[in-house]
């Protein structure tokens, strides 16, 4: 009993990051009334600078401590190919618009394909809910969640209401390693983590790039680039346990 609450504690740090999106996408939306068109310009550009800094910052901090130089390259090659083949960027942006108003949020499947890239793929929040599940230390988590107060405000006054989506995807995302840190401490290693960050942060990137309207990178086909080092480290984990 005293373990099932121990773990349900440990999950306030999620919930207080998925409700800061939340609030932050209200806040932005009201506020979105009284921006002007060369304003938001300039949010479209802070949006993208932004993007760019976090981005690379994830990939050249933890391009050292990769085991396996050219796995983020086989990854998102690999990962390119099945979500073009499947056209998610497509189909996704294609589903969001479907419901979106002219005007406000025309671009709203733009806007909600960043902001979840940018929530879900960094150190804190990749990191937070182990650190949480592990050692019960919720400060990654509330510092994340302060950090994407900001950011979910700046998206919802450029791209309106509709950025509230990303809110369950960061909890379900989040959940997903709290989960696997709770089964397993083992399981999510610093080495996973290194590629996992590397890739997520070039596609950040790529989101980034979109928003400056420098190159369309269609970042949401990469997806599958994030499962290739798991399977890869699911398979040396594989082989050593028969090798041994």
């Amino acid at each position: 009993m005293q373990t099932q609450i121990h773990d349900q504690k440990n999950m306030i740090g999620t919930i207080v990051n998925s409700c800061a999106i939340i609030v932050g996408s209200l806040i932005g939306a009201l506020l979105h009334r009284g921006i002007k068109d060369q304003y938001k310009e300039t949010l479209y550009t802070g949006l993208g600078l932004a993007s760019l800094a976090i981005g690379l910052n994830a990939t050249m901090t933890n391009l050292p401590k990769s085991q396996y130089p050219v796995l983020f390259i086989v990854s998102l090659a690999i990962g390119g190919i099945i979500g073009t083949r499947l056209d998610i960027d497509g189909h996704f942006k294609r589903l969001v618009n479907r419901h979106s108003e002219s005007g406000r949020t025309s671009h709203l499947g733009d806007g909600l394909s960043t902001a979840i890239l940018l929530y879900c793929i960094g150190p804190l929040s990749m990191l937070g809910p182990v650190i949480s599940a592990l050692k019960g230390d919720h400060t990654f988590l509330f510092t994340n969640a302060t950090l994407d107060f900001v950011s979910s405000t700046l998206f919802a006054s450029t791209y309106g209401i509709g950025m509230v989506l990303a809110a369950p995807v960061l909890f379900l995302w989040q959940g997903l390693f709290y989960t696997v840190a709770s089964i397993s401490s083992s399981a999510i290693s610093e080495a996973l983590m290194a590629e996992l960050l590397i890739v997520g942060g070039l596609m950040i990137t790529g989101s980034g790039l979109g928003l400056l309207h420098l190159k369309d990178c269609k970042t949401l086909n990469l997806l599958p680039s994030l499962l290739v080092p798991v399977i890869w480290f699911l398979m040396v984990a594989l082989i050593s346990f028969w090798a041994g």
